[in-house]
C-alpha cells in the first residue's frame, strides 16, 4: 500500500528519522494502527514498518 506521511515524530534516542513529511512511502497492508479522523483515514506506525520510500 502507498501512504503519504503527514507527521513524523521525533525519533528514539539518539536515532534520527529517515523519513519526512511529505513523503510517499510503501508499507505492509497490515501495518500499523489504522483510525479515522473526520473523513481521512490515518495508520500510526513505526519506521521500521515502511518498506520502502517511493517519492522524496
Amino acid at each position: 500500500m502507498q501512504a503519504k506521511v503527514v507527521a513524523v515524530g521525533p525519533g528514539k534516542g539518539k536515532a534520527k528519522m529517515t523519513v519526512k513529511k511529505g513523503d510517499l512511502v510503501l508499507i505492509g497492508k497490515y501495518a500499523g494502527n489504522e483510525f479515522k479522523m473526520g473523513a481521512d483515514e490515518l495508520v500510526i506506525l513505526r519506521e521500521e514498518d515502511i518498506l520502502a520510500v517511493i517519492e522524496k
